[in-house]
């Protein structure tokens, strides 16, 4: 069951760059629905697209999986394609080992593979759909066109890629309102100026976001020419790229 996120609600001596460890592993889900605005929105509107563009026999990738809320996004919009599976990769022991636990407790006749590593090393291939779900942005930035470029080459034709990402914007009057936006947010959702400075220290240089212009520029150089933004909430969004 999931616990309160109080990680950062005690002044800490020290502050470790933030890590998906068994700590966050327990309190993911209150951390996510309390940080990230239109969360369920987008792992809603991931089994939507799903719907519309798995093909059958094909494979679909969640990377960087964490708990598995996308993995059972799009499993649940695949009753009726045959010969589908799904790969769910991430780097935490912690979190594919909890997201195992979810994703076999229920029964599907579409098989999930939930594998423990860098999401770099896997090898793209048959895809129609692949979910990046806040997940790039935690990756060093030279590392972030090679991985679009594999999942450019792995899909096939038609094959979307849901890109779902923290923003910062050029113009800085309009880039900070939607940063105290975001701390509004927050704030309304229960984290003290404590909890809220604290991690935002332990994730200093370990997420960095990019522009969606940047953004854009990088799919377009792997390969991607339909880029459009399908969704923002303050400095958070989703861009949908489809391969020709």
């Amino acid at each position: 069951m999931a616990q309160t996120d109080n990680i950062y609600n005690k002044p800490l001596d020290q502050i470790a760059g933030f890590c998906f460890d068994e700590q966050v592993a327990q309190v993911f889900p209150d951390m996510i629905k309390r940080s990230v605005p239109g969360y369920e929105k987008i792992i809603n509107t991931i089994a939507m697209i799903t719907e519309r563009k798995a093909i059958e026999n094909s494979n679909l990738y969640d990377l960087g999986c964490s708990l598995g809320a996308a993995t059972l996004s799009m499993r649940s919009a695949l009753k009726d394609k045959r010969g589908c599976q799904i790969i769910a990769v991430d780097n935490s022991q912690a979190m594919v080992k909890r997201c195992s636990e979810t994703i076999y407790a229920y029964r599907s006749e579409t098989p999930v593979t939930v594998l423990q590593d860098d999401i770099c090393n896997i090898n793209i291939e048959n895809a129609s759909v692949v979910v990046l779900n806040f997940t790039l942005q935690f990756l060093t930035p030279e590392k972030r066109l090679t991985l679009l470029t594999n999942i450019y080459n792995g899909l096939l034709p038609g094959g979307v890629l849901i890109l779902s990402e923290k923003f910062i914007f050029e113009d800085k009057v309009s880039h900070q309102l939607l940063i105290d936006l975001h701390l509004d947010f927050k704030r309304n959702n229960g984290y003290s100026e404590l909890e809220i400075s604290q991690k935002r220290s332990s994730l200093e240089n370990v997420l960095v976001a990019d522009t969606v212009k940047q953004h854009y520029t990088r799919l377009q150089q792997a390969g991607f020419k339909h880029n459009n933004l399908w969704y923002q909430c303050f400095n958070f969004g989703s861009i949908i790229s489809i391969k020709d």
